[in-house]
């Protein structure tokens, strides 16, 4: 019995020191190597001492019993962990001029105020990284944004238009989930990294000092710029952090693309491609092109009023994932 239970420990070992090296399971790791020492002793003690075989035995249940709820508590633990950490805890935001010359970069930052004033809203962190790039941390805003990456077009007459023409432009939004821990490990090897002068305000600094960054990664060719902050590292770490973020959306749409018709059949497909919305200002109507729908009151949408629309987006998605299932 003894040696049977020394072999169960070697087996347990590897896990057993993970649960060690964790700060939020090692008090009950070190309880399960008392209570296991436990064991060996009463074991020890059935084997060698008759008259108290039956007084052991029931100790050694009692031990069981606590052994077992150790090992349940540690387990549970670490998958409550692997929940959290997979749940973003804050987006990095990218929003990109597309057709429409100077218009198409009003619309631009027109669009990130909009997502802005929502933030401020929901009382969320938005920090800015580089121009149209900010991550914004708060409470479900992944959630929140999750189906607003796509194009984004609008239908207007530009302040400088003076023949009245209605002009058509588009912007591309790009919402990257940030996560306590990423889901894929950047390998130093492929990671290109280069160190300039920051532009734009910022005080003395600027222009004198190389303090914005800019990393590549090698294998799928994806950069990424940081020059907000007003160090190196803290541009740097920010810029790894983006970089994890665009890497997992690469991998999570490559991977994607095997399944398009599963694609097909949810309320956006995360790229940056596809046609999502309209904004008609002379309509007075915002039309999000997957679920067919129409909100009107175009003034308060850009100026963040967008509760509604993203909640009939998630109910419909969530309407959708359920027919799949």
């Amino acid at each position: 019995m003894v040696t049977l239970l020394f072999l169960m420990e070697y087996m347990e070992e590897k896990q057993l020191q993970e649960y060690k090296d964790n700060p939020k399971t090692a008090f009950f790791a070190s309880e399960y190597v008392r209570v296991q020492k436990e064991l060996v002793r009463i074991d020890a003690m059935i084997d060698n001492d008759e008259s108290m075989r039956e007084l052991a035995e029931e100790e050694r249940d009692v031990l069981q019993v606590q052994l077992d709820g150790l090992t349940e508590n540690m387990t549970a633990i670490v998958k409550e962990t692997a929940v959290e950490e997979s749940v973003p805890i804050a987006v990095i935001m990218e929003i990109r001029a597309g057709a429409g010359g100077d218009e198409a970069h009003i619309f631009a930052h027109d669009l990130l105020t909009m997502y802005e004033r929502f933030a401020e809203k929901n009382k969320w962190e938005v920090k800015p990284i580089n121009d149209l790039s900010v991550e914004i941390k708060g409470k479900d805003v992944y959630q929140s944004l999750a189906y607003e990456t796509g194009v984004h077009r609008v239908q207007r007459i530009p302040e400088t238009e003076k023949s009245g023409r209605v002009h058509t432009s588009t912007a591309s939004v790009a919402i990257l989930p940030i996560r306590k821990k990423a889901t894929i490990e950047l390998k130093s090897d492929d990671i290109q990294m280069e160190f300039s002068r920051s532009g734009g305000a910022g005080g003395q600094n600027v222009n004198k000092v190389e303090t914005a960054v800019r990393v590549v990664h090698l294998p799928t060719g994806i950069e990424v710029r940081s020059e907000a902050a007003r160090s190196q590292q803290a541009n740097r770490e920010k810029a790894l952090q983006i970089l994890e973020a665009k890497v997992e959306a690469f991998v999570e749409e490559e991977a994607a693309k095997k399944h398009a018709e599963v694609r097909r059949n949810q309320i956006g497909t995360g790229d940056r491609s596809e046609k999502i919305r309209t904004y008609n200002f002379l309509q007075d109507r915002v039309t999000d092109h997957r679920i067919k729908k129409n909100w009107h009151n175009i003034e308060g949408i850009m100026a963040g009023e967008i509760d509604t629309m993203l909640s009939d987006l998630h109910n419909e998605a969530q309407a959708l994932k359920m027919d799949n299932t």
